[in-house]
């Protein structure tokens, strides 16, 4: 999509709002090449630090984190944590608004995007059930890294569901993506109902 198109689309941003660089890839390199919808970001100033956004994707919540990499641990840190009346932090539970955690993470040539569904994260106790469980942060392990622990290795298997790479010189698997959000999408629809 060119410049002068993408300017006059229903999801084209505004460009006087200093985005991250990951967040503007990730539309360009997976939003807009697959043809998603999505609304203008909002910065969560309370999680800036990584590169906090709150959107909707045709029609789903997303909350959108950017992992850092920490110098002596294999993987990538993020946090998931909102502040309550009194000002401490606490995770995200499960009456968040957000259908979605999508965590975005790069090293040297290496880009992709975690999309976690929050029914998943909840059942990984990363999102509280109220009042019980929960995780103020994460560690997450995209397929470049190499973790020698048996736990890290066991917490790559299970993120590695919900992973897309996003290659810069080659077409992205837009049919990947798709199935990625759908899913959400399904399991939405499914907790709508109940």
């Amino acid at each position: 999509m060119d410049n002068k198109n993408s300017m006059n689309s229903p999801n084209a941003w505004t460009t006087s709002d200093k985005l991250h660089s990951d967040l503007l890839a990730s539309k360009e390199l997976i939003y807009d090449k697959c043809g998603f919808d999505c609304s203008q970001p909002h910065e969560e100033a309370q999680n800036a630090e990584y590169g906090a956004y709150v959107f909707t994707l045709n029609s789903l919540s997303i909350r959108f984190r950017v992992a850092k990499t920490t110098p002596t641990k294999i993987g990538q840190f993020v946090t998931l944590w909102q502040r309550n009346e009194d000002g401490s932090t606490q995770p995200y539970d499960v009456s968040d608004p957000a259908d979605v955690y999508v965590i975005s993470t790069r090293t040297g040539s290496h880009f992709g995007q975690f999309v976690f569904p929050k029914h998943v994260l909840l059942e990984r106790d990363i999102v509280s059930d109220p009042g019980k469980g929960g995780k103020r942060a994460i560690r997450v392990y995209p397929p470049w890294d190499k973790p020698t622990s048996k736990q890290a290795q066991k917490t790559q298997q299970w993120q590695l569901e919900y992973f897309l790479e996003v290659p810069f010189t080659e077409p992205l698997n837009c049919d990947q993506a798709r199935v990625l959000y759908s899913n959400i999408q399904k399991s939405k629809k499914q907790s709508d109902n109940r």
